[in-house]
C-alpha cells in the first residue's frame, strides 16, 4: 500500500475531494496504480518515511491561447495528470495554469520540462502549493456563479443557431471533462435524467488516456434536446459544452480510442 496520509502543506485526497470533486474519483487516487507509469516516477512508501509527503501540484507559465488539456497531459507525457485547471482573468485565459500529478516525486520530473516548448512557444513550469490551487479553483467557481465574462461572453450568433438547428439523434457530445471524471459524475450532471453506466462513454487518445471528450446516449430524441439546457454550465468547477451527435460518430470515436 502506498502512503496515504495528510501532505506536508495540509490537506489530504480526502479534503480536497471536496473542494475539487473530481480528485476524490476512485480511478485518480495520488497513490493508486496507473498502467501508464513508470516505476521511476512512483515513490515507494518509504519515500517520505518521517515526513508526510507534499502537494503534487506545478504551475505553468506561457501557454499557447488554444491549449488544452491534452496539450498539457502530452507536454508532460510519462506522467500521471490528475487535475488540469486554466486560469482566466476578466473571461480570458492568462495562459497560465496548474496541474496536478499524480505522485509528489513527479513534481521533480515536471519541473525538468520548464522552458520546454509546446508548440512554437516555451513554457515555464513553477513548483506550487496546495492553498495556491485551491486559491484559483475558488476564482473559477466564483465567476462561475456570479456571471463570469467568459461564460456569459456573447458567442458567433451562427454558433448557437447551429447548436438550436441541430437535428437530435438521442445522442450528445460531451467536450471539456475532467480528466478524472467519472460515469457517476456524468449521471448526477444529467441527474434529470435517466441514464445506465452503459450509455455513458469516455473517448481515449491512442495511450488510453482520456481526451477530455465524452458521448452520452439519451431514452429519445427528446430527452437529448432538452438535455442541452445544461451547455456550458459547470461539472465542478469545468465548463462543459454539449454538443448534438449521433451513434456513427459515437462509434467511431470509440472505434480511434481502441
Amino acid at each position: 500500500m502506498f502512503y496515504r496520509g495528510k501532505f506536508a502543506d495540509g490537506g489530504d485526497g480526502r479534503e480536497m475531494g471536496s473542494k475539487r470533486q473530481r480528485l476524490s474519483e476512485p480511478g485518480s487516487s495520488f497513490y493508486g496504480t496507473s498502467p501508464g507509469s513508470s516505476y521511476m516516477y512512483n515513490p515507494t512508501p518509504y519515500a517520505y518515511v518521517g515526513q508526510p509527503p507534499p502537494f503534487p501540484v506545478v504551475k505553468l507559465r506561457g501557454l499557447p491561447f488554444d491549449c488544452t488539456e491534452v496539450d498539457v497531459a502530452e507536454f508532460f507525457h510519462g506522467l500521471d495528470i490528475v487535475d488540469v485547471l486554466f486560469v482566466h482573468k476578466n473571461g480570458k485565459f492568462t495562459g497560465e495554469a496548474f496541474c496536478v500529478l499524480g505522485y509528489p516525486l513527479q513534481v521533480d520530473f515536471a519541473l525538468q520540462k520548464n522552458r520546454q516548448n509546446m508548440g512554437r512557444r516555451y513554457v515555464e513550469v513553477f513548483r506550487s502549493k496546495r492553498q495556491e490551487y485551491y486559491k484559483a479553483i475558488a476564482q473559477e467557481v466564483s465567476d462561475s456563479r456570479g456571471g463570469s465574462p467568459r461564460r456569459n461572453a456573447p458567442r458567433a450568433k451562427s454558433y448557437d443557431e447551429g447548436k438550436d438547428s441541430a437535428e437530435h439523434t438521442g445522442v450528445l457530445r460531451l467536450r471539456g471533462l475532467p480528466f478524472s471524471a467519472g460515469k457517476d459524475d456524468i449521471m448526477d450532471f444529467f441527474k434529470d435524467y435517466v441514464l445506465s453506466e452503459s450509455s455513458i462513454h469516455f473517448t481515449m487518445n491512442s495511450e488510453g488516456r482520456p481526451t477530455g471528450e465524452g458521448f452520452v446516449e439519451f431514452a429519445s430524441a427528446e430527452d437529448s434536446k432538452a438535455a442541452m439546457a445544461k451547455d456550458r454550465m459547470t461539472l465542478g468547477s469545468r465548463y462543459i459544452e454539449l454538443f448534438a451527435s449521433t451513434h456513427d460518430e459515437l462509434d467511431e470515436a470509440i472505434s480511434r480510442g481502441r
